[in-house]
């Protein structure tokens, strides 16, 4: 049965992809058609020029690079998992049981990263299209409201932060942790001697020592009450640490198929939606891993009366 949920939580991941992909192209398509307001230059803006695609524009570029990031990055998780169950079911009983074990400790994460941050790319495409955005006149406010339901079915945020805290992390005496971990450190060994990808390998490997550290201190008492009163902030940290290893790793793939086969756009999508992750995501763990760490009970401890 559980082998069944398991598939089926990469399942419930990839369509929260799909709908992220969808509201994207929804809202990169109206971008680049609907023209509003003048570019902004040294000059300041010119009246009698006329009006710019709203692409021109810092902001919109910013909505449409986290989409991109998120959603490109979740479907890159979503197949590596792919891979794991085919790996699990077809390879030899070493590699199987490796792959079962990477299996184990990322679907948390390949259900709910994807459920949560491709629903925040469909509201970024909404806002994207502005008051229409609202309407049924475009695509996009239908993509939000049929996504938002994955964050709910197969496993709410609360039971897969519960169970990647108090169980995957922990399974086989870390095994399953040491596992990932060494599937990062490869691709941070591969990633350090590429001048393009020196700097986000080495706030990779900080960030997963954050991780450690973090998963340390919430047992450090020993106390189930007390490490797991923060699953769901500790599992959003991970989740996001995992994408950023995600992002490096496709980076060192498509920066070795430059040297045969250039596609230089390819390679500025790529490159750009990995610096966009590490220069203003990747950070945010930070944040929620501090409550996690220093076992903080401010939730746990509010009255029942006082709410």
């Amino acid at each position: 049965m559980f082998h069944m949920m398991n598939e089926a939580r990469i399942g419930v991941g990839t369509a929260a992809t799909m709908l992220g992909l969808a509201g994207y192209y929804a809202s990169l398509a109206y971008a680049r058609n609907r023209t509003q307001g003048r570019a902004v230059g040294a000059g300041g803006k010119d009246a009698s020029q006329p009006p710019v695609a709203i692409i021109a524009h810092a902001d919109v570029r910013r909505m449409l690079l986290a989409q991109k990031s998120y959603c490109e990055g979740a479907l890159a998780l979503e197949l590596y998992c792919a891979r794991l169950v085919d790996e699990d079911q077809t390879g030899a009983p070493a590699s199987a049981q490796d792959a079962r074990l990477l299996l184990e400790i990322l679907t948390p994460i390949a259900k709910s990263w994807p459920s949560e941050w491709c629903l925040e790319a469909n509201s970024l495409a909404i806002q994207i299209h502005g008051g229409y955005g609202y309407t049924r006149d475009f695509p996009v406010e239908q993509y939000w409201r049929d996504n938002r339901l994955n964050m709910i079915h197969e496993g709410t945020h609360g039971i897969h932060g519960l169970d990647l805290l108090g169980r995957k992390v922990r399974m086989d005496g870390g095994r399953a942790m040491a596992l990932l971990q060494a599937r990062i450190d490869a691709t941070v060994m591969r990633a350090a001697p590429l001048d393009m990808l020196a700097a986000p390998a080495r706030a990779l490997a900080s960030a997963w020592q954050r991780i450690a550290l973090a998963t340390e201190g919430a047992w450090a008492s020993g106390d189930p009450a007390e490490a797991l009163a923060n699953a769901v902030p500790y599992m959003q940290a991970f989740g996001h640490a995992v994408l950023a290893w995600i992002w490096l790793d496709v980076a060192v793939a498509v920066l070795r198929r430059e040297s045969s086969t250039p596609q230089p756009m390819a390679l500025a999508g790529t490159i750009g939606c990995m610096n966009y992750f590490y220069q203003y995501e990747l950070g945010k763990i930070d944040a929620w891993l501090a409550p996690v760490q220093q076992r903080d009970m401010t939730c746990a401890q509010m009255p029942l009366e006082a709410f």
